[in-house]
């Protein structure tokens, strides 16, 4: 792993079960990440995917990329663009800093109204990274 290099894209689709699956598993149950109604009623056009979703899937992002031993030392994401059921999100990410076998990745997932999620995560991946990643 080097400054500079790119991960290999990751496209998730955003499905409706991913979202109510995803706020069930984190133990998230606000209606509008289950209840398109109640969503409506206060302004959001659907549901939409919590950030404990999100985080998770940022996580599985970069383990996929750099392997099972990899071990996430921090995950500092922000949330913009809500993802709705139907959209896809493209993850893509680039190694901003190495420090031994430590690196830290920056993390941006775009969907079709824009960045739903932009980061760093700080990845520790015990003898290096394998060339190409893990994936």
């Amino acid at each position: 792993m080097r400054v500079g290099d790119e991960l290999p894209e990751l496209t998730i689709p955003v499905t409706r079960t991913l979202i109510v699956s995803g706020a069930i598993a984190s133990r998230d149950y606000q209606d509008v990440h289950h209840d398109a109604t109640a969503a409506q009623e206060k302004g959001s056009p659907d549901i939409f995917m919590n950030i404990l979703t999100t985080n998770g899937l940022v996580g599985r992002y970069i383990t996929d990329h750099f392997g099972s031993e990899a071990v996430l030392r921090k995950v500092a994401i922000r949330l913009g663009a809500p993802n709705y059921p139907g959209d896809t999100m493209v993850l893509t990410g680039s190694v901003e800093k190495v420090d031994g076998d430590t690196a830290t990745v920056k993390v941006v997932g775009a969907n079709g109204i824009g960045r739903h999620v932009t980061g760093t995560v700080t990845v520790t991946v015990p003898g290096g990274a394998p060339a190409g990643g893990a994936a």
